[in-house]
């Protein structure tokens, strides 16, 4: 091609390349939707893939930021923790806690036509009791007694013991949301798959391409505050670097993190870092969402040792990877759970970094590092562990990089493993790691909800813990911190909790997450995170 151009006189050549110097400034200076390819009234936002089949009752695949496109719940979390009326305008709760009587808004439809009512709530409640054991990592969804219908327009719930949490835990994104009842199988069961994701919420999914992307339609039926866009496409952009350069480009509006779904649509920090000192771009970060860590498996050779476990929480350099991977824009975390959620102000002495100390431990514990050997053994073993992460989460791999490093230098071999997305989940779930990735799960899910799916075999955390020689009675405490309202109680509890699981170093916290987001002042009038990680107020987003 260039030998072609070559060919012509250099006046000529001298003209195409100013002509393509200007096209080039003023493909620039298009709006986004002239760049991606869709009109104006578009919003397109980037993920690191499809967003699943969206069955409300379902995990997995599923993405929640999608699933709260659509389904709706009877309350909602607000700012602040309180808990607001949303599907149910008003509700009573009797004097010893276990009965909640709902009043259901009579002016709600799902997006398919079909009346919202109390008929509809209990097929869903139904749905969700057929797989009870798919759900009883919820305390709530675990608590039922029964529930009914007792007007068109009335829903009763009674639970078997009064729960503190029980109005957080329906607010969640899933399981207890509402799809339409003429979208179920014809037995209700909706454990296998759904007819379609239809909801009372404010968008309709209507088009999805594997890979490519997922589109919604404004739901123009919506009995809220309509979306101010008519369409948003969720483009499919699997690496962090790629979505940089398509913001950049044009080719989407807007990239902003869910941590609740492992952060699966940010940039790296640097990127991140760079745009933000960008004059056309704007940033916006959310306040704190959880405690990004790393969970030892306490059943698993090497990590059910406890002075491995004491050795590697020493040995790891959290300040270095706030400073170096985070470039400081996490805050550091000391705990399990943030002293600022309820419950969770108990006095722990923290694991300091300290190389020396770690090695101590590990040689007391009789893990010797022979002269011109790299890792410690101890009668014939070799101290050897695998680290997972997903694959193509580049902060997961720095840090994982890191650790790796650190744990060299005590002489611990560390063998990184990196799993898509699937796979990741199924060795969270069957305990198939020495040591993984993980979250806590953030408001409204801490303190009560995270805990009582620490009982539940299907959760890294249980995992991470099975080993403990105390773990059933880290787990009866677990259970009576759910049956009781007393606050005193249940400051004693968590505080039991907490200790144990810090004493027995099960977990590394690494940092407080944020979610941030990334958008030209061009494109976007503005953006706010809404007070849960796993609902993008997309909704809300105008052109300027």
């Amino acid at each position: 091609m260039n030998r072609i151009f070559k060919a012509f006189p250099l006046s000529f050549r001298h003209a195409c390349g100013c002509f393509l110097a200007l096209f080039f400034l003023l493909f620039s200076l298009l709006p986004a939707s002239a760049a991606n390819g869709w009109d104006k009234d578009t919003l397109v936002y980037a993920w690191s893939s499809n967003v699943g089949p969206l069955n409300p009752h379902a995990y997995g695949a599923n993405k929640m930021f999608a699933q709260a496109l659509i389904y709706e719940p009877l309350v909602q979390y607000a700012e602040g923790g309180k808990i607001v009326p949303w599907l149910a305008e008003s509700w009573t709760i009797s004097p010893d806690g276990k009965v909640y009587t709902f009043n259901l808004r009579k002016d709600v439809k799902f997006s398919d036509g079909t009346p919202f009512t109390a008929d509809a709530v209990v097929k869903n409640f139904d749905a969700v009791h057929m797989n009870i054991k798919r759900h009883d990592w919820l305390a709530t969804a675990d608590l039922i007694d029964s529930y009914k219908a007792v007007g068109p327009h009335t829903f009763e719930l009674v639970l078997k013991q009064p729960y503190a949490a029980a109005l957080q835990e329906l607010s969640l994104v899933r399981p207890l949301r509402f799809l339409s009842p003429a979208a179920m199988p014809e037995d209700g069961n909706t454990a296998q798959s759904i007819k379609a994701p239809v909801g009372t919420g404010p968008w309709v999914l209507a088009e999805s391409r594997k890979g490519e992307f997922d589109r919604f339609v404004r739901n123009d039926n919506y009995w809220g505050e309509k979306p101010q866009m008519r369409q948003l496409v969720v483009k499919v952009i699997p690496d962090a670097e790629t979505r940089a350069v398509a913001l950049e480009s044009g080719e989407v509006d807007l990239i902003a993190t869910a941590i609740a779904d492992h952060g699966s649509a940010g940039v790296n920090p640097d990127a991140y870092a760079a745009l933000s000192k960008d004059p056309a771009y704007a940033t916006r970060e959310s306040s704190p969402r959880n405690t990004r860590l790393l969970a030892m498996n306490t059943a698993l050779f090497p990590t059910n040792e406890l002075a491995v476990r004491q050795a590697i929480v020493r040995a790891i350099d959290r300040p270095s990877i706030i400073k170096g991977v985070l470039l400081g824009q996490e805050a550091p975390a000391e705990e399990l759970l943030a002293k600022d959620i309820p419950f969770c102000d108990v006095a722990l002495k923290p694991y300091p970094h300290s190389l020396e100390e770690a090695a101590a431990i590990l040689d007391k514990a009789g893990w010797k590092l022979k002269s011109g050997e790299k890792f410690r053994t101890r009668d014939g073993k070799t101290l050897r562990l695998e680290l997972k992460f997903i694959a193509n989460e580049s902060i997961m791999r720095s840090i994982a990089e890191v650790v790796q490093s650190n744990l060299a230098r005590i002489g611990v071999d560390v063998k990184l493993m990196g799993e898509e997305p699937n796979a990741f989940g199924a060795s969270q779930t069957d305990g198939a790691f020495n040591m993984i990735f993980c979250e806590s799960n953030g408001a409204p899910y801490d303190p009560f909800s995270y805990v009582a799916a620490m009982r539940v075999a299907g959760h890294a955390d249980y995992q991470a813990q099975r080993g403990l020689p105390q773990k059933k009675e880290l787990d009866a405490a677990i259970t009576k911190a759910l049956a009781t309202t007393d606050t005193k109680e249940l400051q004693n509890l968590f505080t039991s909790i907490l200790t144990m699981l810090h004493e027995e170093a099960v977990y590394v916290p690494v940092s407080r997450t944020i979610d941030k987001a990334l958008f030209k002042k061009k494109n976007i009038k503005d953006f706010a995170f809404s007070p849960v990680s796993y609902e993008l107020p997309l909704a809300r987003i105008s052109r300027p």
